[in-house]
Formats: C-alpha cells, structure tokens, sequence
C-alpha cells in the first residue's frame, strides 16, 4: 500500500581485490614446475577501478539541460554487471559533477533514495549548501534507470497508467486468482524485456561495489557519501563491505536495516501518525474538508474518498487520490496543497489531486523500486501470510483502510512470490569493524522511514544520531541550522556532532 522514499553483505576485503588476484598468480607461477602449464590469471577488476572518467556535457542525459545550465557535467563510469564475472557484460553508470566553488576537500557521493529515484540532479538540490564550497557535488542515477544503461524494464508507460487505473477498481483480497496472475505475468515481463543477467544484479549489493568503482574513478582514496532515505541502506551495505574505504558518511531518513525496506506494516504506521499530524493541522481552519475534529478525521477522510473506489471522477479513482494523499504526507510544506485536493475532491473535482498522483510514480522507477525489493525482502509465498499483512497495514493506518475483503483468509501473493531470479540479500543487523565515525539524522515523525529504524541504524553502525523533533521525511539540507551546521562541519573537517543532538525548527 505504501511506498518508502538488504542484505548479506559480501565479505570485507582489507586488501583490494586486484591486487588479491595478481599476489596469487604470482605465487602460482613461482611454484609450477618447466614442465607445468601455468594457468591464465583469472579476470580482475583492473580496468573498471583503473578508468579515467571522460567529463563533459550532460546533454543526451536525462535532465541534462538543467544540469548544464546550472555548471554541472556529466560522465559514465563503466562496470561489469555481475561482479563476479568481470569480463561479462558491462553497464554505464552515469554521473554529475558540481565542482566546489572553493578550496575543495574531497568528492561527495550523492543518493536520493528509493529505491528508484534518479539521482543526477540532487546536486542541484545541495548547491546552496555550504558544503558546495568545499566539496565536489556528486549525483548518480544507480544502475538500471534514469542516463544509466541498460535499463531495468517491466512496461511502458501506457501498460503502467493502464495497471494503475485497473489497480484502483479491484478488490486486491476478492479476485486472488485475477490478481495473481497479473503479478506473475509482471515478473515475467521483466525477466523477458531486461534479462535475468541484468534482474538479478540491481540490488543494494551491486549498486555498493558500483559505489566503489565509482570512489576509485574519482581519485578518492575514500569515500565520502551523503544517502537519503533508501540511500541509507546502500550507505550502510558500503560501509559493511568497505569500512575501511570510508571518509564521511551522512545517512538522512534512515531505513532499518534489519526490516524490508518497504515493510508494509511498519510504513503504514508512520504515514497514519503523519496524517493525524496535518489532519490536527488542518482542523485548525473553519473550512478543513475533514472537518474540525481531529478525531474524526480517519472517518472523514474514508467518507470522502471510498466513493471513488466504485465511482472515479473524470479518471481519478480510489487509488490515485490515496497515492497523492501519501505522497503529500512526507513534509508540512505539502500539505496546503492536499488540503486543496481533497477540498476540490468534496467539490466533485480532483484536478489537483491527479496531478501529485502522477508526479509521484512512473513505470521506469516503480518497476526498479518494485526489482530491488525482490531482491532483497523476505518473499512472501502464503496467502494466509499475506492476508495477516493487509489486516495489520489496516489496522496501522486507518485513514487508508477501504474496507473491502476484512473477512478473508487469504489474500493474493505478490510479483516477488514469482520473481525469476533468487534473493540476493536479507534484513539483517550490518556487522561492521573499523569504521570510522559516521552520522545518522533522524525525524521523530517521519511518515516512510519511521524514526525507530534510524535509531537502530545508528547503534548498529556506532554513529553520531541527530534527532530532529517534526513530521518529515527526511531533515538534512532542509534550512534547519541546527541539523544542517554539525553536518557540513562534519563533512568538511570530520569533527563528529555532539552525542544526543536533539534538534527542532525554529
């Protein structure tokens, strides 16, 4: 129901995997007899951590007119696609640069989250920050979407609009078998149109080691990473796998690494305690379209939006205005314009809802969001199972439970109980040794990463935890000075914050 904005990590390697290779040919050679054939060394990851990066225009670039215009450049840094096949196929993963406007520190290595959102422009997003004087601004569409290729691809957009509309007018606990197929003719069509080769290598562990790859193209000894979000899972996988490749690191609205990603219980509860959070807001005017007791809001909200679940507006249906509903719970700043939705919606219009309904999603990032947690979420195969999620999503969320199917047993299995290729990583606590000081932030009301996950990350991880007291996703580079001067301090000179930062907007 809800979309947040895993792993058995590989083994640490203190030595460098080349060099590993080249010290065992080496001996190899020095211990065959005349009359031995040597063995040819094996493949080695020589010439992707070697190459030198071609920077340029962005153009031909997602996005890459905006990116130019604001002094950015682009370039693609080649990697194999299975790493455990290094002279197989290879995929180009593009990046941007801003440079620092002044004496410059190191790289920083950016990462929106998702997992699914390109990340090419959150340079853009950062140029105001003072870290932009002194650090190199890194953006990076993560393999499979965005200027990257190739791409991870399910459907076109016309069969993504299509699913949205039929997903809308379903009973996803009544019509198992209908539903069921169509998530297992979904999986197939990935396996079809992207390749098990390139499925099968787009989760967080992949996306790290291109990280690496990555770091090393840059010049830099270490890495420096600012992650939001999903972005933090791929943080912490790196610092599993690489903790003593590690510079800085900042980790925004952090994902428990011990649950899914996408936990449907656990996000359900975190967007009912923001929608209660702006329902009290709303309240607060005569004219709130869920009236003026916060009490009544769950009822309220239901009353006015399940009609549609039979009865779509102009193509607005059930499904598109929950979509916009959730995506205008992840920061305050939205929400005077959810609550001109849902006043258009008691209207019987729903422009401005279908508008930050199709914002929020498209066919490319929901078909590689929908690739990595299939990846890496423990599958769900029993239909019993599967219809204990739904009632306790429900019963988290009441402002989003439609009522239908409350007396089934069984509910319909997911795409990833048919996925054509196995997991490649599990939740599970990061056993991290050596890693030098890291920094996690952490809203108290955050609606998709709620903040008990941050506070688990951070101790897993030994890191400084800045707790911010509000109801966002996410509040590094937000204009909040209190979370915002320890980070850049950080970033720069790696002066740690205080322990127990606790901080509120002004």
């Amino acid at each position: 129901m809800f979309k947040p904005r895993k792993a058995t990590a590989a083994p640490k390697l203190r030595t460098p995997l080349p060099v590993v290779i080249a010290a065992v040919a080496l001996l190899v050679t020095a211990c065959a007899s005349d009359t031995d054939p040597v063995k040819p060394a094996a493949p080695t990851l020589d010439r992707y951590y070697q190459q030198t990066l071609a920077w340029g225009s962005c153009d031909g670039y997602q996005g890459g007119g905006e990116l130019g215009a604001a002094g950015i450049e682009c370039a693609r840094v080649l990697v194999p696609i299975d790493y455990g096949k290094p002279d197989g196929d290879t995929a180009r993963i593009a990046i941007s640069r801003l440079r620092a406007t002044g004496t410059r520190v190191a790289s920083l290595l950016t990462n929106p989250g998702g997992p699914g959102a390109p990340g090419l422009n959150l340079p853009l997003a950062l140029a105001k920050s003072p870290v932009a004087e002194r650090l190199d601004l890194i953006g990076m569409d993560v393999r499979g979407l965005g200027a990257s290729t190739p791409h991870v691809t399910c459907r076109s957009a016309t069969e993504f609009e299509t699913s949205q509309r039929v997903l809308g007018r379903t009973d996803p606990l009544a019509e198992i078998d209908q539903v069921e197929q169509e998530n297992e003719d979904y999986a197939n069509s990935c396996a079809r149109r992207t390749g098990l080769t390139l499925l099968a290598h787009v989760g967080t562990v992949d996306v790290a080691r291109d990280m690496d790859v990555v770091r090393a193209a840059l010049g830099e000894q270490k890495l420096t990473y600012f992650g939001g979000s999903y972005g933090t899972r791929l943080g912490s996988t790196y610092a599993e796998m690489f903790p003593d490749r590690v510079r800085a690191m900042v980790l925004d609205a952090p994902v428990d690494p011990t649950t899914n990603i996408g936990d449907e219980v656990i996000t359900a509860a975190g967007f009912q305690q923001a929608f209660d959070a702006y329902a009290t807001d709303c309240a607060k005017a005569p004219d709130c379209p869920l009236g003026t007791d916060p009490k009544k809001a769950n009822e309220n909200y239901r009353a006015l939006v399940s009609p549609l679940i039979q009865h779509p507006i102009r193509g607005l249906d059930y499904s598109a205005v929950t979509t916009a509903t959730i995506a205008s719970l992840y920061r305050p700043s939205l929400w005077p314009d959810l609550t001109k939705g849902l006043s258009e919606l008691a209207k019987g219009r729903g422009d401005a809802l279908r508008g930050d309904a199709t914002t929020y999603e498209d066919a490319s990032s929901d078909d590689v969001h929908r690739a990595v947690l299939c990846l890496e979420e423990v599958r769900v195969t029993d239909r019993a199972v599967a219809a204990d999620i739904v009632r306790r999503s429900r019963a988290a969320a009441p402002a989003f439970d439609d009522a239908m199917g409350k007396a089934n047993t069984s509910a319909p299995l997911d795409a990833c109980a048919f996925w054509p290729v196995p997991p490649t990583a599990q939740p599970h606590v990061p056993k991290v040794v050596g890693l030098p000081k890291v920094v996690v932030v952490a809203a108290t009301g955050d609606p998709a990463t709620p903040y008990p996950g941050g506070v688990t990350l951070a101790k897993t991880l030994g890191a400084a935890l800045i707790t911010y007291e509000g109801t966002q996703h996410g509040a590094a580079f937000e204009g909040i000075a209190c979370v915002d001067r320890p980070i850049v301090q950080y970033l720069i000179d790696l002066t740690p914050p205080a322990e127990g930062l606790r901080c509120t907007k002004p």
